[in-house]
């Protein structure tokens, strides 16, 4: 009796610790450079089909254009180019991505989440103000934490909470960002919430923003624009 005790004991504890491991699955072999689906004609899953090691070259490690400033002349006035597994295919497994964020003068980063990384944001020129804010909070508040940054300074954004980045300079500014994620995701929140196809229904926003639903009607007809390339 004792014994099945502590097997059904041990059992639980191996299930507790799968579930509070990293988004992304430790690896078990030295790579796994990705497949496209359309080069192995399986079924989409969680990461990607291996290529055989013996095809594997170095280019596979590599990719270009980090120098290149992204298109931040759209209304949001940033431009975030993303290096994931879909860009180096040798990131399959790895549990890390890059990406390079430019902005404007007061260009915007909005608010967004990443669902499946922590980022860790560097300033390499200009100033910039961001923030992240907290879930649900016991006593019901959402807690802010925001710093003005300028440039060498560093900043870390907690997976899966809602955070932004703004240019208060009249110069452009440019950041680097680290994810803790092979594909890391973006919810950008405006975006979501009000540009969603099929569109959420209006009753149900104007219920949970607490506004007149002419103000509603207004948003979800506005063009929401993607800064992520």
């Amino acid at each position: 009796m004792q014994g099945a005790y502590l097997l059904s004991s041990f059992v639980v504890l191996a299930l507790a610790s799968s579930f509070v491991s990293a988004s992304d699955p430790d690896p078990v072999q030295d790579f796994c450079v990705a497949l496209n689906d359309s080069e192995t004609g399986g079924l989409f899953v969680n990461g990607k089909f291996c290529k055989d090691p013996k095809d594997v070259s170095a280019d596979d490690f590599f990719t270009y254009g980090f120098d290149v400033v992204g298109n931040i002349s759209k209304k949001l006035g940033s431009a975030v180019t993303a290096f994931n597994v879909e860009k180096i295919r040798g990131l399959n497994t790895l549990g890390i991505s890059l990406a390079r964020i430019d902005f404007a003068p007061y260009g915007l980063n909005p608010p967004h989440t990443h669902p499946r990384a922590t980022e860790i944001l560097a300033v390499l020129e200009g100033t910039l103000e961001v923030g992240f804010v907290t879930s649900n909070q016991p006593d019901g508040s959402n807690k802010l934490f925001t710093k003005i940054l300028n440039k060498g300074d560093v900043f870390v954004f907690p997976v899966g909470l809602i955070h932004f980045q703004f240019n208060r300079g009249d110069c452009n500014a440019l950041a680097f960002a680290a994810l803790s994620s092979q594909n890391p995701g973006v919810i950008t929140i405006a975006d979501a919430v009000f540009g969603s196809d099929p569109r959420i229904n209006p009753d149900v926003l104007t219920k949970a923003f607490q506004v007149d639903k002419n103000i509603i009607d207004y948003l979800q007809k506005q063009f929401w624009e993607d800064n992520n390339y």
